[in-house]
């Protein structure tokens, strides 16, 4: 019994022995990885600065060899569809009813840079249509022809003389409108103003322009107003992640002479195209007292269009 008492005690201290011996073996493999990781890594920041310099040096390159003037075009277009069809459904009032809704919208840009100046051009066109019948009601007391649900274009052109490169002296026309029903150039807006641009990045544009006259042109009853003020205008596109792309304008108008001749516009475009073809996302927002005056509204509501639909993109460099 003694002897075997012995032997597990033997055993045991064997056994601690051999775990103290492969601890300290692995604390030291670990040292020696870890004195490996620090000097990969101290290499590997190297490495990583030699490359960014590069990327910056064959971009300066690339720019030098570039020729002027440098044009950069676009053209977006989405299509929304919408057909509905109910036969009997009891649980509505008009149980019998087809309805179809129908939105494009265009924008295209072509934008020029130049080694002391620039000159950047878009084009926005969104219409939209509806259809309601209600095949319950004869035919001569319902409207079947289709309706305008959503109806703008703008075109905007600027130049701009460099006097650095985030900093310009410029100039800008832009017009905006409906087409549809009449109503083109009743009312139709078109501001001329003078100012400065700021661009601090690649795909932002910041117009302050202190001087501007925003010509309104009606031929209604109601007399719009034209006057003196302020364009800010912001233009940004981002790529929110791949094949996602976000394109924004916001226009602003502050009249010197009446509160009551602000305006605003402000235009978002979302889409995702695989070789350029996705789904496109239009969301407007505008802000206008006269135009509500003329439509015999006592308050300002916001003006809000949106539209989802198929996109298709063709960019040209």
């Amino acid at each position: 019994m003694k002897n075997l008492l012995l032997f597990i005690v033997f055993v045991m201290f064997s056994m601690y022995g051999a775990e103290a011996q492969t601890m300290e073996e692995l604390k030291a493999e670990k040292e020696a990885k870890v004195a490996e990781l620090t000097k990969l890594e101290a290499h590997l920041k190297d490495l990583t600065g030699k490359v960014e310099g590069l990327k910056g040096e064959v971009a300066a390159l690339t720019d030098k060899l570039t020729p002027y003037p440098r044009w950069d075009k676009g053209l977006l277009g989405s299509l929304g569809l919408n057909f509905s069809n109910f036969n009997d459904w009891l649980s509505k009032d008009a149980p019998n009813v087809s309805a179809t809704n129908i939105g494009i919208t265009m924008s295209g840009f072509a934008n020029g840079d130049y080694e002391k100046s620039f000159w950047r051009n878009s084009a926005n066109l969104t219409l939209g249509w509806l259809k309601f019948d209600n095949k319950d009601v004869p035919p001569s007391e319902e409207k079947e022809d289709f309706q305008v649900a959503a109806d703008a274009f703008n075109v905007v052109s600027l130049f701009g003389y460099k006097l650095s490169d985030k900093f310009a002296i410029s100039t800008l026309g832009e017009y905006r409108t409906s087409v549809l029903d009449g109503k083109f150039n009743n009312p139709g807006y078109l501001d001329i103003g003078a100012g400065a641009t700021w661009t601090p990045i690649k795909d932002l544009v910041v117009v302050f322009h202190p001087l501007n006259y925003n010509f309104v042109f009606s031929s209604g009853d109601f007399e719009f107003d034209s006057s003196l003020g302020a364009k800010v205008v912001v233009d940004y596109t981002a790529q929110l992640a791949k094949g996602v792309v976000w394109k924004s304008n916001l226009s602003n108008f502050f009249s010197y002479k009446n509160g009551n001749l602000h305006n605003w516009t402000w235009v978002n475009t979302f889409s995702t195209a695989v070789k350029g073809v996705g789904i496109g996302l239009d969301i407007g927002l505008r802000n206008n007292k006269q135009e509500a005056l003329a439509a015999s509204l006592s308050d300002n509501p916001l003006q809000t269009y949106w539209l989802l639909g198929l996109s298709y993109a063709i960019a040209s460099k």
